[in-house]
């Protein structure tokens, strides 16, 4: 089967590729620039980048899809941009929108059979009000962040041009370069005391990183009963647990001190200060945290035929990763 993967040259869309080789797929990897996407094959160290073909294409700019979507027969949507933006350009919502339909209206012409899309759980709400159009639908989408609302828009986008395509939603998933875990890894490092917000009692299921590759690569051929599944890992962990337990694996004595409020924009632009980030990326993620992001059902990784790992094994096989590469100063 020939498959594309757009965004192959980040975390999981580099982890994909490998996979999707090795079940014996012809894989082409889509990216903005091929040389950062053929080192990022490399670092997964399981394929070489000339087992697949790489092409150059815009999805924001609607720019060479045509020829990366020739002869697809699935594709791989595992585009996301909220990094900050350039002077004038757009909010990132509106360019996550416009980089979906761009995708889609070029997979449709294509004649691509199925569209793969990695979004992202959103808070609990009623089950009536998830029809899109109606009116309790926008009234409690309006209380999601801006970042749930835009993964959320970007799945029904990709679902309608494409009926027959499939979405997974993650919230956090555990992986040597995944920014999520990453933040919370530096955090752990450079703070002697945790000082914990009010969302630190939020409840959800972070997934191995391994895991959704896994459901991913499963999705290629699968027949789901539904065309959304939410996926998580096995542990249901406060956001103040799995602090705890990233400091407890990485061998590091870390206090906690909780606060009663949660002061978003001020907490999320310190922890981005902290950790090295991009408030623009930081602080969308942690507007997030307004209620329990834990999937509907649990039967995401039963359809897909997947054995999920703990919450412990994946963060020390994160970290085991993530040292062949880089040191970890609090090791």
């Amino acid at each position: 089967m020939r498959i594309l993967v757009t965004g192959a040259s980040g975390f999981a869309g580099s982890l994909l590729v490998p996979r999707l080789c090795a079940d014996g797929h012809a894989v082409r990897a889509l990216g903005r620039d091929p040389q950062r996407v053929r080192a990022a094959l490399a670092r997964t160290r399981e394929a070489q980048p000339d087992d697949v073909e790489v092409v150059r294409a815009d999805v924001l700019r609607a720019e060479g899809l045509a020829r990366a979507l020739a002869g697809v027969e699935v594709a791989y949507y595992l585009i996301h941009s909220m990094e900050r933006s350039p002077a004038g350009d757009s909010p990132f919502p509106e360019r996550e929108r416009l980089a979906a339909e761009n995708f889609a209206a070029a997979a449709t012409r294509a004649g691509v059979r199925r569209i793969v899309y990695l979004g992202g759980l959103t808070p609990r709400r009623p089950a009536d009000a998830r029809s899109a159009g109606s009116d309790a639908y926008a009234e409690t989408n309006a209380r999601i962040s801006r970042h749930l609302a835009s993964r959320e828009q970007v799945e029904r986008v990709l679902l309608a041009a494409v009926p027959d395509s499939l979405a997974l939603r993650a919230s956090i998933v555990i992986g040597a370069r995944s920014r999520s875990f990453r933040l919370l890894v530096h955090l752990v490092e450079r703070l002697p005391v945790l000082t914990l917000p009010a969302w630190h009692t939020l409840r959800t299921q972070p997934i191995d990183a391994r895991d959704v590759i896994e459901m991913l690569a499963a999705c290629a051929t699968a027949q789901p009963p539904r065309h959304s599944l939410d996926v998580g890992g096995p542990d249901v962990l406060t956001y103040g647990d799995m602090l705890t337990r990233i400091a407890e694996l990485m061998l590091v004595n870390r206090p906690a001190l909780t606060l009663g409020v949660n002061l978003t924009a001020v907490t999320a632009r310190v922890a981005a200060a902290i950790a090295g980030e991009d408030p623009a990326l930081v602080v969308p993620l942690m507007e997030g945290l307004q209620g329990d992001l834990l999937p509907a059902d649990d039967r995401a990784a039963e359809l897909l035929g997947v054995r999920l790992h703990s919450f412990d094994a994946a963060v020390e096989h994160a970290l085991a990763e993530w040292m062949r590469s880089e040191p970890l100063a609090a090791r």
